[in-house]
């Protein structure tokens, strides 16, 4: 019998038509013989043969299946062979088994956490900031471009997003009082508790404040406080909370207006809004945008002024949509008056200010309460040390850490350095002492002379830290002592803090 075939067809086929051929059933397995009895390969290029000389046909095996079962087993294997040629599927699994492994061993390999990824993320835009402030140095000497459209005056997040918080009565208590543990908290409960705060001192009620739009207007000020190591939305959460538990220390609510408490509570949240992590030393000796814009006068206590009201400007985070144009403009100038009293150049003008009108205060003067409202502000933001020493110092690392970057960018651009930036010139003890016994403590000591209650609650604390910083100091002394033969002397700390103050012109000191 002749069999003729297409060279397009495959072995199988080839196969059944021999089987059909020869009689016998349909994927029955067989071997084809030459009449010398060599084996013949079954498949398309086979060689042709003639009558004198046929394939003999040996079966080997026959199969089972049904009709239906071999129609389907056909079907599949050529689907299969047609999607393994066009697709090879093997390479391809192979491939992305390979792919997996090596990811799976990387990620296993390097153990990176979301929060370390966005560090490396922050230092990298650090970096490239920094060689575009660099390589633009001579042309320009605006280094910070605070206009840029990347500013976040709309919160990043919707309301519905915030999670919502129910404070325990322990913790409501404990945001009253100084000892309050400020690094226990994650970014959305710290803004629940502003929130309570608010709630809490009668603001939201007196001021017809929309709780969702204080919500909003709360993550638009955590969006804008950027990730520095000391000035970032935790010390805005830390001043703010000060000044909480200031407002029930003194009973300010019976002795001061709504208005007057509603002007501390909002400038201590807008107090460093988008802080570069540069003071105002920096600003004006790199003449930055900053530095040219407000004429070197608190270029960072202006701006953060500036990026206030630019967020109360867009409607959807406007607390005082409610209150009257003369109110607007009382509470704007308050806002304005008291950020720009943090500025440290300032401290002694205005501590010195609020002692001539100590010994006759009068609460009925707006004066005598503006000058009050001044020095609260004051202690509120360098108020650190009051807290539990397991609280306060972390806040010691952070602005150094802070200094350090600073006066590191300072000598890498040849500008001045001042020594208690300069991490090869300060220590921990020798800058919170002198900080401590000329700065913090006499301002709370003449904050106490109006409220005697602070002295028990806060000016203990000082005077505790002060000492143990002396033992500190004493220790390091005594371990240097062999370096140089001698003790430094303590009017070292003296002229380190006056210097502070005179040079800081703008960064808070804890």
């Amino acid at each position: 019998m002749r069999v003729a075939f297409s060279k397009y067809c495959n072995s199988r086929d080839i196969m059944d038509l021999f089987c059909i051929a020869t009689g016998l059933p349909r994927n029955t397995t067989i071997s084809l013989f030459t009449t010398d009895d060599c084996m013949v390969s079954i498949d398309p290029t086979m060689p042709a043969n003639s009558e004198s000389t046929p394939y003999k046909v040996i079966p080997v095996a026959t199969g089972q299946q049904t009709e239906k079962e071999e129609l389907f087993q056909n079907l599949l294997a050529q689907v299969i062979e047609q999607l393994a040629r066009v697709f090879k599927i093997n390479e391809l699994k192979a491939e992305v088994a390979n792919h997996l492994a090596m990811l799976e061993k990387r990620v296993e390999l390097e153990g990176l956490k979301v929060v370390e990824i966005e560090k490396c993320k922050s230092d990298i835009k650090k970096m490239r900031d920094e060689m575009a402030a660099r390589s633009n140095r001579t042309s320009c000497p605006c280094k910070y471009n605070f206009l840029d459209e990347n500013k976040k005056l709309m919160p990043q997040r919707e309301v519905l997003s915030y999670p919502k918080y129910i404070l325990s009565q322990q913790t409501i208590e404990a945001l009253r009082k100084p000892t309050f543990d400020v690094w226990l908290w994650e970014p959305n409960e710290m803004l629940s508790c502003l929130e309570h705060m608010y709630h809490d001192l009668g603001l939201v009620k007196d001021f017809n404040i929309n709780p969702i739009t204080l919500k909003r207007w709360l993550l638009c000020i955590h969006d804008n406080y950027r990730n520095n190591p000391f000035h970032n939305f935790r010390h805005c959460f830390c001043v703010t909370q000060m000044m909480y538990s200031m407002i029930s220390l003194c009973n300010l609510q019976v002795k001061i207006s709504q208005m007057d408490i509603f002007v501390l509570m909002t400038a201590s949240v807008c107090h460093d809004l988008d802080h570069p992590g540069y003071n105002n030393t920096y600003q004006i000796n790199a003449r930055t945008e900053l530095a040219v814009r407000y004429n070197d006068i608190s270029p960072l206590e202006n701006h953060h002024c500036a990026v206030a009201f630019q967020i109360l400007a867009q409607p959807e985070c406007n607390i005082l949509s409610s209150v009257s144009q003369e109110q607007f403009k009382q509470i704007r100038q308050g806002i304005i008056t008291l950020i720009l009293a943090t500025d440290m150049a300032r401290h002694a003008e205005i501590l010195d200010s609020f002692k001539e009108i100590l010994n006759n205060f009068d609460y009925s003067n707006e004066e005598h309460v503006m000058r009050l409202k001044m020095v609260l502000i004051k202690c509120c933001d360098i108020s650190n040390e009051v807290r539990p020493m397991e609280v306060a110092e972390p806040w010691v690392d952070c602005l150094l850490e802070e200094y350090f970057m600073q006066s590191d960018r300072e000598k890498s651009e040849g500008l001045p350095v001042a020594p208690f930036m300069d991490r090869d010139k300060v220590t921990k003890p020798t800058a919170q002492i002198g900080f401590l016994k000329f700065v913090l403590i006499p301002m709370f000591e003449t904050i106490t002379k109006l409220f005697q209650e602070v002295e028990e609650v806060m000016l203990q604390p000082l005077w505790e830290s002060r000492d143990r910083y002396e033992e500190l100091k004493q220790t390091d002394d005594a371990t240097k002592e062999h370096y140089n033969g001698h003790k430094a002397p303590l009017e070292v700390c003296q002229v380190q803090a006056m210097r502070w103050c005179n040079e800081t012109s703008g960064t808070k000191q804890c």
